[in-house]
C-alpha cells in the first residue's frame, strides 16, 4: 500500500516537538506492516543536507508564481524516500521552522506551509509518473491545506484518500483573509464550510473540514476536542465529523528510547537489571552541580516552557519538593517569564534545582535516565511523549489526567498498587493543591522502596512501541481505500 506522509519536520533531522518524533518513526513502523511510505517535506537545510542522490522531479510554479523545485531522493538517516520542496528564500531562515530569531512568526508562513500542502496534492494527482500514493496522511496545521488542495484538484483516475492528524488543536495556523488570494484555491473554499474561521483563514480547519478521516494522537484527546473546553472554537465542526474522527495513541521509537542501549547515557540498565540507573543519577547530579544525594527524590521536566504545560503550577509547589529534600531538573525553552523563573530558582537553590534553557536531545535522554519522577502537569495534552519516555526509563510520570496522559499513566492508588497496574502518579484537578498532593504521594511511595521498585518495574515493562499504532493506521488506510 503506497502512503505519502506530509509534515513540516521529522526527527532526527528537524525537531521542535513531538510532531517530529511521530513523523520520524511512523514510516518505518508502517513499512514493517507492508506499506510503501514516502514523505514530503519543506526544504529546510538539515533536510536537504541529508537527501542522498537527489534528482529534480519537477520544476513548477506555486499558486503565487514562485518557481518551485521538487527534489526526490532518499533521506539517509531515516532510510526513507522523500520529496523535498527546494525554495531557498522560503525555507533557509534563522530561527525555528516557524519563528525568526526574535520568536516572531515568519511573515510569509502562509506561503511556506501552503506550499507543503500544494506539492503534496500535486504528488497525489500524478506529479511523480513512477509512483502514485493510494492515501495521503498529513500532520497538523502546517500540512492542513493538503486536504483542501486535494478536494479541488481535478481527479485523474481513482480518487486518492486522505487522513489528517491533529497533534495539537490549539496551534491552528490562523492568517488574515487577504492571504487567501495567494493560495490558489477557488473562492468557495473561503467559507464557513471551508477555511474561513471567524473571518480569518485557518489551515487547521482546512484539514478538519476536507479530510476523509481525522485522527488525533490519543483516544481521550479525540473525545476532549469535541467539547467547548478543549475544542478551541472548532468543537462544533468536530462534533459534526465525529463519525470520521478517532484517536490512535502515539508510541515510542524503541530504537531511540531504550535505556539498555542508549548512546547518550553512560550507564545502561533495563527492567531486569535496573541498578545502574542510580549511577546515571549520581553522574547527572555531579555534572549539574546538584547535591550528590542518592536518596534525594529527583523530579525532571523536559518540555516546552509554556502555559499549556502547567509549569507555573510546578513553581507554586517547588517549596514542597525542596522542603522534603527533593531536587528538580528542568530542560526546555519557551515563554520568557517561565525561562526567567526557573533560572531564578536554580540560582537561589543551586544544589537542589538545575535549569537549562534550550533543547538538547542528548541531555533529555540523560535527564530521563537520572530522574525518579517525570513531571507532566499539563493543562491539556493531546498525547504527550515525555511521560512515555519516563516510563521507559523508570522515571515515574506524575501527570494531570487529560488526553494521552490519562491513556498512559495509572495512578499509584491502593487498588492499583495491589493489582500491579500502577505506573506513576495522576492528579485530577488542575490546581496547585491537587499537584501538591500528588507530589506528596510520590515522596510517600519513594520512602517505601520495595513498592517503588514494583511500580518502576511496571512502568518499564509497558509495551509502548509503534507496532500496535501502525496496525491501527494501516487498518484505517485500508478501510478508506476500499
Amino acid at each position: 500500500m503506497n502512503i505519502l506522509q506530509v509534515s513540516a519536520e521529522i526527527f532526527p533531522l528537524l525537531k521542535t516537538g513531538g510532531l517530529a518524533d511521530i513523523a520520524g518513526a511512523l514510516p518505518a513502523a508502517l513499512k514493517a506492516q507492508g506499506c510503501d511510505v514516502r514523505v514530503v517535506l519543506p526544504g529546510f537545510a538539515s533536510i536537504l543536507t541529508d537527501l542522498e542522490t537527489p534528482t529534480v522531479l519537477a520544476q513548477i510554479n506555486a499558486p503565487w508564481g514562485d518557481l518551485v523545485v521538487v527534489r526526490y531522493g532518499r533521506l539517509g538517516t531515516l532510510n526513507v524516500f522523500a520529496y523535498v520542496i527546494d525554495v531557498p528564500h522560503l525555507y533557509h531562515r534563522n530561527g525555528t521552522p516557524y519563528e525568526d530569531e526574535h520568536r516572531q512568526p515568519h511573515g510569509d508562513n502562509h506561503r511556506r506551509f501552503a506550499l507543503l500542502g500544494w506539492v503534496a496534492a500535486q504528488l497525489a494527482h500524478g506529479l511523480d509518473l513512477y509512483w502514485q500514493p493510494q492515501l495521503v496522511h498529513s500532520h497538523d496545521w502546517h500540512a492542513g491545506l493538503t486536504c483542501a488542495y486535494m478536494a479541488f484538484l481535478p481527479h485523474q483516475g481513482q480518487r486518492i484518500a486522505n487522513v489528517f492528524t491533529v497533534h495539537n488543536l490549539s496551534y491552528q495556523g490562523i492568517f488574515p483573509p487577504s492571504y487567501f488570494f495567494d493560495l490558489g484555491l477557488p473562492l468557495e473554499a473561503f467559507h464557513v464550510h471551508g477555511l474561513e474561521f471567524h473571518g480569518q483563514l485557518s489551515f487547521m480547519k482546512a484539514g478538519l473540514f476536507y479530510a476523509d478521516h481525522i485522527t488525533t494522537v490519543s483516544p481521550t484527546y479525540a473525545r476532549e476536542i469535541q467539547t467547548s473546553v478543549q475544542g478551541c472554537g472548532l468543537d462544533g465542526l468536530l462534533r459534526t465529523r465525529s463519525g470520521e474522527l478517532s484517536g490512535i495513541l502515539n508510541a515510542v521509537d524503541n530504537t531511540v528510547w531504550d535505556p539498555a542501549h542508549d548512546p547518550h547515557i553512560s550507564f545502561h540498565y533495563d527492567v531486569h537489571k535496573p541498578f545502574d540507573k542510580a549511577l546515571c543519577k549520581a553522574e547527572f547530579q555531579k555534572e549539574s552541580g546538584l547535591a550528590l544525594q542518592a536518596d534525594a527524590l529527583m523530579f525532571g521536566i523536559v518540555s516546552r516552557l509554556t502555559e499549556q504545560k502547567g509549569l507555573y503550577l510546578v513553581l507554586s509547589v517547588l517549596d514542597t519538593i525542596l522542603s522534603r529534600g527533593g531536587q528538580l531538573v528542568v530542560l526546555g525553552t519557551g515563554e520568557a517569564w517561565l525561562e526567567a523563573a526557573f533560572r531564578e530558582r536554580a540560582s537561589m537553590y543551586p544544589k537542589a534545582v538545575s535549569a537549562r534553557i534550550g533543547y538538547d536531545e542528548a541531555n533529555a535522554h540523560r535527564i530521563f535516565a537520572a530522574t525518579d519522577v517525570t513531571l507532566v502537569p499539563s493543562r491539556f495534552e493531546p498525547c504527550g511523549l515525555t511521560q512515555m519516555y519516563g516510563l521507559k526509563y523508570g522515571s515515574l510520570p506524575l501527570v494531570h489526567r487529560v488526553g494521552g496522559l490519562a491513556d498512559t499513566v495509572v495512578d499509584s492508588s491502593l487498588e492499583d498498587l495491589a493489582n500491579g497496574t500502577a505506573n506513576g502518579f495522576v492528579f485530577d484537578e488542575f490546581t496547585m493543591q491537587s499537584l501538591d498532593r500528588a507530589i506528596c504521594r510520590a515522596f510517600a511511595l519513594y520512602a517505601r522502596r520495595y513498592e517503588w521498585r514494583r511500580v518502576s518495574e511496571c512502568a518499564m515493562s509497558q509495551n509502548l512501541g509503534w507496532e500496535h499504532a501502525a496496525i491501527q493506521y494501516k487498518a484505517l488506510y485500508q478501510r478508506l481505500c476500499t
